[in-house]
């Protein structure tokens, strides 16, 4: 008897599921859940509430500090399995076999050291036996699966070789590697495109219809949840306070905290920019090319470069945001970085303030830094688990300003943390000890701290559930207001791009297909790649 014949009968039972970390607060009490098979179970909630202990439960993935109570029972036609207990071999035999799991952060579960083919490969052997071309031929068909172009090419690369949305689509082609029975997937979207979530999500329904695989998704875009749930859970606090179907849910949800979560959509406008502003940045016929090693083929003939951004021209005003939107590998933030003179294979021409900045050798290019400044999309690998909040925020202050005393620099981090929403009193933990959204404030802390004029921000809302998302987006504003910063806002949600953005550049390849003011491109959209952008985060 398969699972797929195991429709609508319980694949997973969560009962009085309770997790405490040492002496602390206990991050679950008491979390009761049923996953069927062949269902798509929408795990939602705002950072801290417990969405991802639970699946890292489920799965004996907890760190040695937690106690762990209560039961996981994994279903079959034999027999139920207590997960709770069960030693460590145990677990292994079903980690990617009968549970997979896709985690939110690639960068970090990817081995640097290891190439795709190889990490793919591992899961394969260990699992299936497959080694060799059998193994070999498995790994392309995945990497195909999940929409990822040249798939030889691909395999061949290593993680720091790949984007952020490429990485994340290997990390799903692992965890699909062995048609597992269930598929815990924690934020499987996050760093992707709204046209390449659709392709994603509709792959792993189909290959729910074809094995009878049951999905826990844990996810905070609610756009997502409505369209490829069929039902939700929805957390606070370390409990489950509403579970119903999908349809339900959003038509007539029950719990205060559910009415709060779904009211919480990106909204409002950017601030008005000043009628005199100037012109902070001025950028013409940028271009950064990659070379490419010789193929086994004609290794005496060197291929022609990879063009990863080609001739961009752009100009942005003091107070004003330029959004950046396009599809993973389309240049965003390597247009981001070769601004920030952080490539050294870029070409063209940067002026900032008056200033050309492309021609400048780095000591002069010193105090310029100063004024430009970058969140990066994952706060929890951007910054450094052996240094204090503290440590972190004041390490760019100590580098620009040697001569600030001990008393001077602990006063200016106290002043940034309460600027970006956080206690002063955080500032001697570890970034270990943050939810989500309380790192990415920290990473804005710590660029804000040198009072910039330009901040890029790279994906900084993407790891970020909906509430969050909001209170991180609002105080962008606020601080955009204040200090008359200048933006350039990268992101694939094109709800936050609109919230936030006065201008928007769409990017494809590395060409620019479309700039307009946000009010132009959203209602009359002109190329037929962004009206498919637009209509795939309807």
């Amino acid at each position: 008897m398969t699972n797929a014949s195991l429709a609508n009968q319980p694949l997973l039972s969560i009962n009085n599921l309770t997790v405490q970390f040492d002496q602390n607060p206990a991050a679950l009490k008491g979390v009761n859940l049923t996953l069927n098979a062949g269902e798509t179970l929408a795990l939602v909630g705002e950072s801290g509430s417990g969405k991802s202990v639970t699946a890292l439960a489920t799965l004996g993935l907890l760190p040695a500090n937690a106690k762990v109570q209560g039961s996981v029972l994994l279903h079959s036609s034999e027999k139920n399995q207590e997960l709770i207990g069960l030693n460590e071999e145990g677990l292994r035999r079903l980690r990617g076999k009968r549970i997979a799991m896709i985690f939110q952060e690639p960068m970090t579960s990817l081995n640097p050291l290891h190439r795709v083919a190889k990490q793919i490969n591992e899961t394969l052997r260990l699992h299936q036996g497959l080694t060799g071309s059998s193994a070999q031929q498995r790994c392309l068909e995945l990497l195909a699966a999940v929409q990822l172009p040249n798939p030889e090419r691909i395999a061949q690369a290593w993680p720091h070789q790949l984007s952020g949305g490429q990485r994340q689509r290997v990390m799903i082609a692992i965890a699909l590697a062995n048609n597992p029975d269930i598929l815990l997937a924690d934020e499987p979207t996050t760093a992707l495109d709204v046209t390449v979530q659709q392709e994603v999500l509709h792959l792993l329904k189909d290959l729910q219809k074809q094995f009878g695989m049951a999905i826990l998704l844990i996810t905070h875009d609610l756009n997502l949840v409505r369209k490829h749930s069929d039902r939700v859970a929805v957390m606070h606090q370390g409990l489950v306070v509403e579970t119903q179907a999908t349809a339900e849910l959003f038509a007539n949800p029950q719990a205060d905290y559910t009415q709060q979560l779904l009211a919480s959509e990106p909204s409002g406008l950017a601030p008005a920019i000043d009628p005199n502003s100037q012109v902070l940045l001025e950028v013409n016929n940028l271009r950064v090319e990659f070379s490419r090693p010789a193929t086994s083929i004609l290794p005496w003939k060197k291929p022609a470069p990879f063009v990863a951004v080609a001739n961009q021209s752009l100009i942005l005003k003091q107070g004003e945001t330029l959004g950046i939107v396009g599809e993973s590998g389309s240049g965003k933030t390597t247009l981001a970085l070769a601004l920030l003179r952080l490539l050294p294979n870029a070409g063209g021409i940067i002026r900032m303030d008056g200033t050309e900045l492309q021609s400048l050798p780095q000591k002069q290019l010193l105090p310029w830094r100063r004024k430009m400044q970058l969140v990066f999309q994952d706060p929890y690998g951007s910054l450094s688990p052996r240094m204090s909040v503290a440590e972190i925020i004041a390490e760019g202050l100590k580098l620009h300003q040697p001569k600030l005393s001990k008393q001077a620099i602990e006063a200016s981090v106290c002043e940034v943390l309460t600027e970006v929403g956080m206690e002063t009193s955080t500032r001697h933990r570890y970034p270990h000890e943050f939810s989500g959204g309380q790192r990415q404030r920290i990473a804005i802390a710590r660029a804000l701290i040198l009072k910039p004029r330009l901040l890029v921000l790279d994906e900084p809302t993407s790891a970020l559930d909906r509430s969050v998302q909001a209170q991180v987006i609002e105080l962008l504003r606020e601080l955009q207001l204040k200090h008359q910063l200048t933006y350039l806002f990268i992101s694939h949600d094109l709800q936050v791009i609109k919230a936030l953005s006065h201008r928007i550049l769409v990017l494809k390849d590395g060409k620019q297909i479309e700039t307009a003011s946000r009010e132009q491109l959203f209602k009359y959209p002109v190329s037929e790649y962004t009206q498919q952008l637009l209509k795939a985060s309807e």
